[in-house]
């Protein structure tokens, strides 16, 4: 992509509103926090230390906006701590250069780091630098500075205090993660019956995973729609997918797919009741078609083999499902809806597992650290990516050298309040190109809409103390409410809340407004020079996520074709573990592309077409692995020898394969074949098997088809490539 079509792009995304479902209540309560901080501090203490403390309390409201499954009290308490140690550190040097510069450039280096232990953290920690270039210019005094200080701290208390008293839908998000989860699954469902290779994107399963990880405190008051759902929605899946599946399930068409497609829509249908009553809280409601095709005699006598055992496994985890997505908080747990009374007859186990566990007992949860057990891991995060090379540790250094020099532009020009520009400049930086770009655009459009409707407020009312400090709050709710939509919207509302929060202060509006549109031009030239002159592009890192995704797709594989040489029953931890490994590895090459995709570089030996074929490829692989998933062998099943071998083989040749895929070479498959071919010799109990054994081969010759530019679709030999085409005439 040409640097024009990039910064098209990245402008179209900066300026975009988009529509977003908005939470007023949330945002009510975070502009009333800061109400209640800005009318306490400015009674008590005057205008200029009400303004400090307003910072703290805005910044602690939007802490507690990051997506994070932990607890936001914390969030809005460690937002308004590092703000206010942030600030008296700042003032402390603020007055000798020599010592401020060194200050700003380790502090805002650390901030930069930060976005290693995740988006959240290093958001917090950006906003914090930013918000500290403007209040250490409030206080005159170390004691005014101790004292913006502990307001700053005193604001994070109040928001965390209100979020604590007046929870809004305090499982809301954990709540939407399984609820999207179950969705994307009955979407699935939906989209097999008319392409049984559909794509499925686990994104939504992954996010529910993170969502399920609880700290001790969450999982005693953890709901009990939100117990067991989640692993079974896991099992579906592949249980949908060799349903479909004509390669190990049904003819592609006639009876048995008809009966099939029922299934998949009732499925469909089932699911998204489930997810309709764990969004909401409320009973599950089915419609009673969708149950009485799970229900009737007729699916026995027209399916038979694989697909019928698919077909009986769907309809008890679908049962699962309703059971856990029926339980209700009531003191007996027992669900009034009489379409539980129509279910088929199994045990109510799922209720029995749904209720939170009792007092003294461990969670049954994914563990998840406090807030204070997560600094460790943070600074873990943080080592690993202090390394040559890192996009996080060029960010850092980026965003600490454009903070120095940003602060030196913003004092040699004659504006006064120099720290607009580094600011502006710390706000959008992000570590990827589109974002830093985007949000710059964002950023200068947004300041220029909110200080213009701040000018002409502050012209025609000439507000008073008291009001300005009103407008503000009323700037930081409607921005609260539009922070989803886009960063136009939100840059706007917080250029409107600065204007009219130094206006509290005692600042006129030509004091602040043409410097700050000046100085945040400025700041945000500076970081998209910044990212230019020294980039962390993704491009050149494509081969390398790829070989990632090959190599965790292809030890997921060797795993499961070793359960059939060595039966475990269903459940098989190694899976789970090198499925998850295997997901990870997914999304970093989704998450690869997609930054690529808007870079202003050159593909550098791997095409876009070239990319998209290789990604269907190791999409075909992982698919053709959870299809085996599914049929895993129970422990009394006779072994599969040979099956042992693939494995090894599967192991072996995938890890060549990644490496030759990072050096730019072809990779071979030749130790794959060959243990095929000594598997044909020994005979295969179940068509599934060697089927599933085939279409692991075929997908590993896609993916070098894919690779080989160099010539026309092949198909890889043991002797070399050959032309199809060629071969069958």
């Amino acid at each position: 992509m040409s640097w024009f079509r990039a910064l098209k792009d990245t402008t179209r995304s900066g300026l975009t509103v988009e529509r977003k479902r908005l939470e007023p209540l949330v945002a009510l309560r975070g502009a009333a926090g800061l109400a209640i901080v800005v009318a306490v501090s400015l009674a008590a203490f005057g205008p200029a230390v009400a303004a400090g403390s307003a910072f703290g309390a805005f910044q602690a409201a939007i802490a507690t906006f990051q997506r994070s499954w932990r607890p936001r009290p914390e969030l809005a308490v460690a937002s308004g701590t590092s703000l206010g140690i942030s600030t008296f550190l700042g003032y402390l040097t603020g007055s000798h250069l020599a010592m401020f510069l060194p200050l700003l450039a380790v502090w805002t280096f650390l901030a930069g780091l930060a976005w290693a232990a995740g988006p959240t953290i290093g958001i917090i920690a950006s906003s914090n630098v930013a918000m500290m270039l403007v209040t250490i210019t409030l206080p005159t005094t170390v004691a005014e500075a101790a004292g913006h200080a502990a307001m700053m701290v005193f604001g994070g208390l109040v928001q965390a205090a209100l979020v604590v008293l007046f929870p809004v839908r305090r499982w809301g998000a954990h709540r939407d993660a399984l609820a999207d989860a179950l969705a994307a699954e009955a979407d699935y469902a939906r989209r097999l019956r008319h392409d049984p290779h559909a794509p499925f994107d686990p994104q939504p399963l992954m996010l529910a995973r993170s969502a399920a990880a609880l700290t001790p405190r969450q999982a005693r008051t953890r709901p009990a729609q939100l117990h067991g759902a989640r692993g079974i929605a896991e099992r579906i899946r592949p249980v949908l997918a060799s349903l479909a599946d004509p390669a190990v399930g049904v003819p592609e068409e006639g009876v048995e797919r008809d009966r099939v497609r029922e299934l998949l829509a009732a499925a469909g249908t089932i699911l998204d009741a489930a997810a309709r009553a764990i969004r909401t809280g409320a009973p599950v409601q089915v419609p009673g078609p969708a149950v009485a095709v799970f229900r009737t005699p007729d699916t026995g006598a027209i399916l038979t083999g694989p697909p019928h055992r698919a077909a009986t496994r769907l309809g008890s985890l679908l049962r699962d499902v309703l059971e856990t997505a029926g339980a209700v908080d009531e003191p007996d747990d027992r669900p009034t809806d009489p379409l539980w009374r129509r279910l088929p007859s199994a045990p109510r186990r799922a209720l029995a597992t749904a209720r939170p566990p009792e007092p003294g007992t461990p969670p049954q949860a994914l563990p998840r650290p406090t807030l204070l057990k997560l600094l460790p891991a943070a600074v873990r995060a943080i080592r690993r990516e202090a390394r040559p090379g890192s996009p996080i540790l060029r960010h850092a250094t980026r965003v600490a050298a454009v903070a120095v020099v940003g602060y030196l532009i913003g004092n040699a020009l004659p504006f006064g309040h120099g720290y607009w520009a580094p600011m502006a400049a710390v706000m959008v930086m992000r570590p990827d190109f589109s974002q830093t770009y985007s949000r710059a655009v964002a950023r200068f459009g947004g300041t220029l809409v909110g200080v213009t409707v701040a000018t002409a407020v502050v012209q025609l009312a000439h507000p008073g103390t008291w009001l300005s400090a009103a407008l503000a709050v009323l700037c930081a709710a409607l921005m609260y409410l539009l922070m989803r939509t886009g960063q136009l919207a939100a840059q706007a509302c917080v250029a409107a809340y600065v204007v009219f929060l130094l206006g509290m202060g005692g600042q006129t509006w030509d004091q602040t407004v043409p410097e700050r549109v000046v100085l945040t031009l400025v700041g945000g030239v500076l970081a998209m020079i910044s990212y230019a002159l020294y980039p962390a592009w993704e491009t050149p890192r494509l081969r390398t996520r790829l070989a990632d995704w090959l190599a965790a797709s292809g030890e997921y594989a060797a795993t499961v074709v070793d359960h059939y040489a060595h039966p475990a029953g269903k459940s098989c931890p190694d899976v789970r573990a090198a499925l998850l490994n295997t997901r990870d590895a997914h999304v970093a090459w989704d998450q690869a592309v997609a930054r690529a995709r808007t870079e202003p570089v050159r593909h550098r030996g791997l095409s876009r077409a070239a990319a998209e074929d290789a990604a269907h490829a190791l999409h075909h692989l992982g698919r053709v692995a959870m299809l085996m998933e599914a049929h895993l062998p129970e422990r009394d099943t006779t072994p599969v020898p040979a099956a042992a071998a693939l494995a090894e083989a599967l192991r072996a040749a995938t890890r060549d394969g990644a490496r030759a895929v990072r050096e730019r070479r072809l990779p071979r498959w030749k130790p794959v074949r060959a243990a095929l071919d000594a598997w044909d010799g020994e005979g295969v109990p179940d068509r599934v098997v060697r089927r599933g054994a085939g279409m692991l081969l075929e997908a590993l010759e896609e993916l070098t088809d894919a690779l080989d530019t160099d010539a026309p679709p092949m198909t890889v030999t043991s002797d070399g490539p050959r032309n199809p085409e060629k071969t069958a005439s």
